[in-house]
């Protein structure tokens, strides 16, 4: 994506003369690229047939004419659907060919450029996984760059994530621009960057930050009207043009011009070459959906760049067209002694003074939650899938047809991390074909599960539904069974909630025991009712349970095991304006950690007391809202990426409704917000659920929220606001990713010191002072700010529109009227007592148990045969481990790169099935180092005996973060820094293969393949 923003070429006079070595040419690596966007304004399929596949078929083509062209490929989801769908035999051996010389490079190699403020962790591996192990079966290549050219800003997490997947650097360019103003002054745009305070220089990765011209060939021509550089001019949508010729084409290269292009591009080398350290220097030839015609492309660039070449002495450069590859080999070649970067990341990004990126934090809410939902369900289809095959490898469930359902929802989930895709950037069509394409995946991995869990797992044993039969009888209560599964390797005690259509049921497992339940009003519709269930379950295990339902009050032998049904309290509603006197009348709702306090003078929450430290924390949360500039001509704008509000926030009501439900489960508090005090339908709504914590087994100290908001008023953007009497000093922390926190001190700033103090909040954000800590954790990314002591400002919902012919014509206003229902968990406490809680908090609220209705309520089943309930066994991690991935990527290559690459070569590969039996794990510990006085230690575990309860393990191997290396044979590229000696030993992590024991250190993910041992292998 490139905004409107345009950069103008200047010439300075500092840099009329060459930036030299030893008085020699300045070296020019020219490397041509497209950057294509996944989505953002156009549809995949638009962008496909307009220019996209174009690009592939263009370029490949024109590199085989020359040897002395290059091309770097980055989104490999278009290029994978170029080479499913268009390529020709004989593209595609010309192009096996080509990244064999290396003319063709496959940079950061994931399915798409992903976002690095509002992607999780998971997602942003998921898609980097997916891409590379295409390239390397395909291919036998391993991406070792990356070209983070697009993303709205930089997190801590990508250097990290890249650096464990093998990368030698990285590249990345949308920074602050008065910080990139002062690093080009001082040639700090390159340095090591240890982006994690525990890994340190472990994981460091050296980091070149692009200039002000960004990725894109300055456009401006001193000599012409038309745009420089782009000969194919600009790509034409919806059809391309059927004469060839294109908007905005660039004035041809002719005796006439050429000494004018030359001077052009040679001054702005020498320009950029005054702000690098070494003498070499990264001119990106190429910019939005470029390259769609290679020929014309080439055909006037290397006429240009051979007589730069024949007159370098003059004009001070050279130039050479090159892969990033070439490029950061000639500076690591440097020698130079680097600056180190820590524990720093780079967002907010702002582009101007009053334009902070900060609003796409928030925006399209509830794509972004779909997004994380289907991420979830993901997880859970390829973790029991991963048990099911090598538990029963000949099973009814065919393995190339459940592969299929995981493969169309890693591909969704990949391809909406794309940077203008969750972000909330992208058109309105664009939106829906994401949701569409998430949607469709988890139909299919819903299939997926139901299969796993229903079908027989060998033929000579009935299957769950074989097995049964309907009982005679009319006056039998309806029946309904649901499975509810545990992706989690941990052990898990937690509250489903199964939406019935009775008022009255009772719950029983599959040995015919109660279960704890209870049932009420629904708080989405007054039609049907909240059955709420206490659910035990192991790591990765499922189980089966039954609900009764009678339409009246439950009776019978079952009278004991009924659900308790609650009923609820509706308190007056009060008036904002009526607020003189409050605390007076304060009611409490409690459970074994907390009790909270109501005030009945204006239905708000007052304060929280935690029962372990003793300690009474004033505590309040409501709605407020910013409201937004919609006409360019009075001030700044809010739009899809950009927050820009008029003032401070207002509050968003003028009036507040109380209801409380208490319960043996669960305490639910709702309080809902009317805009004006008369109104009918609130605009706004919290629900609190506070557990019971009967017998200590349910954790009580986490409360669950889930809000309700929109539709919106038009220009308004809101947020919760939790406000305390912490003294936190506008301190705030967030996560970057869900990986490691950062801390957020309040800046004051000359221009629009409100937007640029708001950050990305992934899963976590709190805020603390000497005593105690106030954390909320999320299910969705969020907008965050602390803009007084003791307060938290979540953004959950923006709808905007305003009169930018860009964002107009673009159709990019983000008038988004839906209702967004996210959710958030809250905890508080002391330092140590949360710092043990909200890493494991944060996981369990993304992966939380999946339930599954197996039929509707009818007649009651009764078993054909005696049961002999076989519970599925657990797999379980220490507290501080997280099982990141199980899965059955079905890539199949050999682990040898060697035996690969000469299988590549022979043909054999070409027309490979699957590989079912290799499986790949990673295990993260969620810790940071001196976190926690335990929990912060290194862990030590044999990986045979945890999985057991798998199958027996075979074969165990460590691979890079994607799998694509043997850890044993990955040399990354050391660079020298002032603090560290150059002989300095690297770490490297180890496996002993003869009993299965591995380490693992804080914040470290460590990934492997798995064979396991069966008759059936």
């Amino acid at each position: 994506m490139k905004f409107a923003t345009v950069v103008v070429f200047i010439v300075y006079c500092c840099c009329s003369r060459a930036v030299t070595d030893n008085n020699q040419p300045i070296q020019t690596f020219v490397i041509p690229h497209s950057h294509m966007d996944v989505g953002w304004v156009y549809t995949i399929q638009e962008s496909m047939h307009a220019y996209a596949a174009n690009v592939y078929s263009s370029v490949t083509e024109e590199l085989w004419k020359h040897r002395e062209r290059r091309f770097i490929a980055v989104e490999q989801e278009f290029f994978r659907l170029w080479w499913d769908t268009v390529a020709t035999d004989s593209h595609k051996k010309q192009v096996r060919q080509l990244v064999k010389e290396g003319r063709l490079e496959f940079i950061i190699g994931g399915q798409v450029m992903h976002d690095e403020a509002v992607t999780d962790l998971n997602d942003e591996i998921l898609q980097m996984t997916e891409g590379h192990g295409f390239l390397y079966q395909t291919f036998g290549v391993r991406p070792q760059f990356s070209w983070h050219v697009d993303p709205f800003g930089a997190s801590t997490t990508s250097p990290v994530l890249f650096a464990l997947a093998g990368f030698n650097a990285h590249l990345i360019s949308r920074i602050d621009y008065d910080l990139k103003d002062s690093m080009q002054k001082n040639k700090k745009l390159q340095f090591v960057w240890r982006a994690s305070p525990s890994l340190k220089a472990r994981q460091e990765i050296f980091t070149h930050t692009m200039d002000q011209f960004s990725y894109c060939t300055p456009s401006h021509l001193p000599f012409s009207n038309s745009s420089g550089f782009y000969w194919n001019g600009v790509a034409l949508f919806p059809d391309p043009p059927k004469d060839g010729v294109y908007p905005n084409m660039s004035l041809p290269v002719t005796k006439d011009t050429i000494g004018a292009y030359a001077k052009t591009m040679a001054e702005n080398i020498k320009q950029r070459a005054a702000w690098f350290r070494t003498n070499h220097v990264l001119w990106p030839w190429g910019c939005d959906k470029q390259f769609y015609n290679s020929s014309v492309q080439f055909a006037n660039m290397d006429p240009l760049m051979a007589y730069i070449n024949q007159n370098g002495q003059e004009l001070g450069v050279t130039v050479q067209y090159a892969t990033l590859s070439e490029y950061f080999q000639a500076v690591h070649k440097s020698g130079l002694v680097w600056d180190v970067r820590g524990n720093e990341d780079f967002l907010p990004y702002s582009t101007e003074p009053f334009q902070a990126w900060t609003g796409f934090y928030a925006s399209r809410n509830v794509l972004k939650g779909l997004a994380r939902q289907a991420s979830s369900r993901l997880h859970a289809a390829e973790t029991l899938f991963a048990r099911y095959r090598v538990d029963f490898p000949d099973g009814p469930v065919a393995n190339a047809w459940a592969l299929d359902k995981l493969r169309a929802l890693r591909w969704a989930v990949s391809e909406v991390q794309h940077h203008d895709g969750i972000t909330g950037t992208e058109s309105p069509k664009v939106a829906d074909m994401y949701l569409q394409h998430l949607l469709q995946g988890m139909m299919g991995a819903e299939e997926l599960l139901a299969a796993l869990f229903l079908l027989p797992h060998n033929m000579e044993v009935p299957g769950f539904l074989d097995r049964r039969y309907h009982r005679r009888g009319v006056h039998q209560p309806l029946e309904q069974h649901v499975i509810v599964y545990n992706p989690l390797a941990w052990n898990v005690t937690a509250i489903i909630n199964v939406t019935a259509a009775f008022p009255s049921a009772a719950v029983f497992d599959e040995d015919g025991h109660p279960v704890p339940a209870q049932i009420q009003r629904s708080a989405e519709s007054n039609a049907s009712y909240d059955l709420f269930v206490m659910v035990e379950l192991g790591g990765l295990q499922y189980k089966k349970y039954s609900i009764r339902f009678s339409e009246g009050p439950c009776r019978g032998e079952s009278r004991s095991a009924c659900a308790y049904e609650a009923k609820g309290v509706l308190f007056e509603r009060r008036r904002v304006k009526e607020w003189e006197k409050t605390g007076r009348r304060l009611l409490p709702v409690l459970n074994e950690c907390y009790k909270l306090m109501f005030d009945q003078d204006t239905n708000l929450l007052h304060s929280i007391t935690y029962f372990s430290e003793k300690r009474r924390l004033r505590l309040t949360q409501d709605f407020w809202e910013y409201e937004a500039n919609g006409d360019i001509k009075a001030g700044p704008i809010s739009d899809n990426y950009i927050f820009s509000a008029n003032g401070s926030a207002v509050r968003a009501y003028k009036a507040v409704e109380m209801e409380i439900i208490p319960g043996t489960l669960v305490t639910e508090v709702r309080q809902y917000f009317y805009r004006e005090e008369d109104d009918k339908d609130y605009a706004y709504s919290i629900t609190t659920r506070v557990p019971e914590c009967s017998g200590a087994r349910l954790p009580c100290y986490r409360l669950e929220q889930t809000y309700s908001l929109g539709p919106l008023r038009l220009n308004t953007e809101v947020v919760l606001r939790t406000s305390s009497e912490l003294k936190s000093n506008k301190t705030l922390y967030t996560d970057d990713n869900g990986y490691q926190m950062m801390k957020r001190t309040f800046r004051k700033y000359v221009n629009n010191t409100l937007a640029r103090n708001f950050y990305p909040m992934v899963r976590t954000a709190y805020i603390q002072d000497e005593r105690s800590r106030l954390v909320l954790l999320s299910d969705s990314a969020h907008g965050v700010s602390s803009q007084d002591s003791g307060q938290l400002q979540v953004m959950l919902h923006r709808r905007l529109w305003n009169n930018l012919p860009w964002n107009l014509g673009y159709n990019l206003t983000l008038n988004d009227s839906s209702v967004a229902r996210p959710s958030l968990w809250l905890l508080a406490g002391s330092l140590s007592a949360t710092s043990k809680m909200y890493q494991r908090q944060a996981v369990e609220l993304q992966h939380r148990p999946v339930v599954m209705p197996i039929d509707q309520p009818q007649k009651p089943w009764q078993d054909k045969e005696p049961r002999n309930p076989s519970p599925v066994r657990s797999v379980v991690l220490p507290p501080n481990l997280h099982l990141l991935s199980f899965s059955i990527p079905g890539w199949n290559y050999s682990a040898d790169h060697d035996e690969h690459l000469r299988n590549l070569h022979s043909g054999e590969t070409l027309h490979l099935e699957p590989d079912f039996d290799r499986v790949l794990l990673r295990i993260m510990h969620i810790y940071e180092e001196g976190e926690d006085p335990e929990l912060s230690r290194p862990v030590t575990l044999n990986l045979k005996e945890v999985l057991q309860a798998v199958g027996d393990v075979a074969q165990l191997e460590e691979r890079s973060l994607t799998g694509t290396w043997n850890v044993a044979s990955l040399q990354r590229w050391t660079w020298k820094t002032a603090d560290k000696p150059e002989d300095e030993d690297k770490y490297s992590p180890k496996l002993e293969d003869q009993d299965f024991t591995v380490t693992i250190s804080p914040k470290e993910i460590r990934t492997f393949f798995v064979r396991f041992r069966s008759s059936k292998f």
